[in-house]
């Protein structure tokens, strides 16, 4: 007579999500090679200021994305929750030949962020023209006014949810074109 045990069952272990890999005490990723950091909206102008005492001193573009219809992979590390806005800024570093991408997912709710032309003056009219055209402001900025569309213009154009209707171009005193004279 044999007394039979039970065994334990083979579980499977939980499945947990590695930790990011961290730089600048923020999460990056490598697509491509390019170092990209993801920082919070808090997180924002302490890191830019991080790197720019670390020798990323030009900011070289700024500009934002409107996810609202976008339902793939966006390429975020496993703790960011993706929203329907981002803002995307790309630092140089001369002396070490080095480049950065900062992405900031921006809520919907509270579409903002602290400027960063104290630290980078040439993104003045980088941060104007993502206000001007997604609706994204930036306080502290000096002068944070549209600087494409007109001042009274009403919306954002590069809003997935804009309203893309025709719009008629406007011509200021309409020069008339002689008649081309053929010999």
């Amino acid at each position: 007579m044999t007394d039979q045990t039970s065994s334990p069952v083979d579980e499977p272990a939980p499945e947990t999500t590695p930790e990011p890999e961290l730089l600048f005490d923020v999460p990056v990723t490598r697509p491509r090679g390019q170092v990209v950091l993801h920082v919070d909206q808090a997180g924002y102008l302490p890191l830019v200021n991080r790197l720019h005492e670390q020798g990323h001193l030009m900011c070289v573009d700024l500009t934002a994305v409107d996810y609202l219809t976008f339902e793939a992979d966006r390429g975020l590390p496993p703790h960011i929750e993706p929203e329907r806005f981002e803002v995307v800024a790309n630092f140089l570093s001369h002396a070490q030949r080095s480049r950065v991408r900062v992405r900031v997912q921006v809520p919907e709710s509270e579409p903002s962020l602290p400027s960063i032309t104290d630290v980078c003056p040439g993104a003045d009219a980088l941060e104007r023209d993502v206000f001007d055209m997604f609706g994204i402001t930036f306080t502290g900025h000096p002068d944070l006014s549209r600087i494409l569309m007109p001042e009274d213009w009403v919306g954002h154009p590069l809003r997935k949810d804009y309203n893309s209707g025709r719009i008629p171009v406007q011509f200021k005193n309409p020069v008339s074109i002689p008649d081309v004279v053929t010999p």
